[in-house]
């Protein structure tokens, strides 16, 4: 990889608890929009994240094994294939302590124009900085 993966953690809170006494499968993709964000906003320059904002294509999440209420989340992200118009990005969501895989995610984004909402093309250097 060209940048490291970019890490953070999360608590599990009450309300991101379901009906079955853990965390809704639709935190999971909150989170894994967090941690793209928060991956985006800590290593582009601030050029690029004035002028690049992000819209997803398509999301897959696998699920694996549920967190519950008070465990502690480790989200960790990273840029795969980067073209002109589109980021793959992967996630690995993980119970902190034990380490144990709670999720994995493959999301395709399109970055666009913050001033015009269109699709715009990356950079070079931005989709170097970011791609494996």
């Amino acid at each position: 990889m060209s940048s490291a993966p970019f890490e953070m953690t999360v608590s599990v809170l009450p309300n991101d608890i379901d009906e079955q006494n853990h965390v809704n499968n639709t935190v999971y993709l909150r989170w894994v929009q967090e941690v793209a964000t928060a991956h985006w906003r800590a290593r582009a320059s601030q050029e690029a994240q004035e002028s690049i904002g992000w819209v997803v294509l398509r999301h897959e999440i696998d699920y694996k094994t549920p967190a519950a209420l008070g465990d502690q989340i480790v989200l960790r992200t990273w840029v795969g294939k980067a073209t002109r118009l589109t980021f793959e990005r992967f996630t690995e969501i993980r119970r902190d302590g034990d380490d144990q895989l709670l999720s994995t995610a493959r999301t395709l984004w399109c970055p666009i124009n913050t001033q015009s909402g269109r699709p715009t093309r990356v950079p070079t250097e931005v989709r170097a900085q970011f791609s494996t």
